[in-house]
């Protein structure tokens, strides 16, 4: 390892503890990550000083609790370097990001003979909101095929100029699949459907947090992410979109806040990001958010990003050397996000979950909402490691130790 993130673990209150009469190993990072001191105290402090509604009151409170809200807003856009702080709309999550924008430009959109293309590897919530947009308006869905009988190929990128053809009205693809550990190459696809006019919307859940991320660069129209997975907050999440297209869009939900005026007949809106704000927002955990990237670029996106990939690319070569193992997305040696998803013929992924938890390793077992990618995989469910700035080498060789008592209990060889 290049790095020593070692003296990080001491920021999360979270992983001072024992499971199993052994400290905590969490390995459950591409679910959710843990979260630093300085986030817990940002979003305390909110509650215990400033709490109040924001946009609405012209006491102390609110203006201090407005204050923070929006610029939790201007640090996500430097976050993302997107142009202006109002390309920013704060969501639940990164699910609720896509809803959003299935429900309100997909409605506005799309018709029948368009064509919405996702790929093979999407996570549920790059999915089923096309899927629900498609059949509402008559559009067609369509997907990127996966390559390799592991997936180890990531996207047939060979097939994408066949399936890019100018009924295609929209492009949603995962940066960084949450399954395969595989990096798709988003800044060539964004170039792809903008040659046919395509919109793109990229979700960034598993990757936002992890590396740097460059929304001008992209060149992208859309792109989400959650805060839960990148040290901050559940609850509240980002939908970055292009200043026009935002503006050009139907608010999805109405209520107090993203109105301009309202009559008994009709009402008009605010614009972006307002219009798609209603209600209450959730000023905490943006406060929390900011908090969230503020510790990450202390320590640095890169090196960050070159953590997470080593102890990956350590696991998957330690993880190889077990009987019987399956391991989906690259080979041992090949570039890898900081996860590793496998399976042993003959023992379910919840059982191999279940018996590590007695050793105090923290995994994930099921389909990772991949439900579609798994049956074409031929599989039920994996075990999924996944790794963050607190892991370090002793935790891949801790779960190397659980898994082949695992395996010895099942006879296994």
């Amino acid at each position: 390892m290049t790095h020593d993130f070692s003296n990080l673990r001491i920021d999360f209150p979270v992983l001072d503890q024992h499971v199993g009469g052994r400290p905590l190993v969490y390995l459950d990072n591409a679910a959710t990550t843990q979260k630093p001191r300085s986030v817990i105290d940002a979003v305390a402090r909110f509650y215990e000083r400033d709490n109040s509604n924001v946009h609405r009151g012209l006491h102390a409170l609110s203006m201090r609790a407005t204050d923070g809200y929006e610029a939790a807003r201007a640090r996500t856009a430097q976050f993302i370097n997107a142009a202006d702080p109002a390309e920013i709309v704060f969501t639940r999550g990164t699910t609720e990001s896509v809803n959003l924008i299935a429900q309100s430009w997909g409605t506005a959109n799309l018709k029948p003979g368009d064509v919405v293309l996702c790929t093979e590897m999407e996570h549920h919530s790059n999915l089923v909101p096309w899927q629900q947009i498609t059949a509402r308006t008559g559009a067609t869905l369509r997907y990127v095929p996966i390559a390799g009988a592991d997936a180890e190929g990531g996207l047939d990128l060979s097939a994408i100029d066949e399936l890019l053809t100018p009924e295609v009205k929209l492009f949603a693809f995962t940066h960084i699949s949450n399954t395969l550990g595989v990096t798709n190459p988003v800044h060539e696809l964004c170039a792809k459907a903008r040659a046919v006019g395509a919109v793109t919307v990229i979700d960034a859940a598993q990757s936002a947090g992890h590396e740097l991320v460059d929304v001008q660069a992209l060149d992208c129209d859309f792109l989400v992410f959650s805060g839960h997975k990148m040290a901050g907050p559940t609850g509240i999440g980002v939908l970055y979109g292009r200043r026009a297209l935002l503006d050009a869009m139907p608010p999805w939900q109405g209520g107090g806040g993203m109105i301009a005026n309202v009559e008994y007949a009709a009402s008009t809106w605010k614009p972006s990001p307002e219009r798609f704000e209603a209600g209450t927002p959730n000023v905490a955990d943006a406060i929390g958010l900011h908090a969230a990237m503020d510790y990450l670029d202390a320590i640095g996106r890169p090196a960050l990003a070159q953590h997470e990939c080593e102890l990956a690319g350590y696991a998957c070569e330690e993880l190889s050397k077990l009987p019987g193992i399956r391991i989906l997305g690259p080979r041992p040696g090949q570039p890898r996000a900081g996860m590793v998803s496998f399976a042993f013929e003959g023992v379910h992924a919840h059982d191999v979950v279940t018996f590590a938890d007695q050793d105090g390793v923290a995994l994930r077992g099921g389909h990772h909402c991949n439900q579609p990618l798994m049956r074409k995989l031929g599989l039920p469910s994996t075990t999924r490691a996944s790794f963050y700035l607190y892991n370090t080498p002793a935790d891949v060789e801790a779960l190397v130790t659980s898994l082949r008592k695992i395996l010895d209990f099942f006879g296994v060889e």
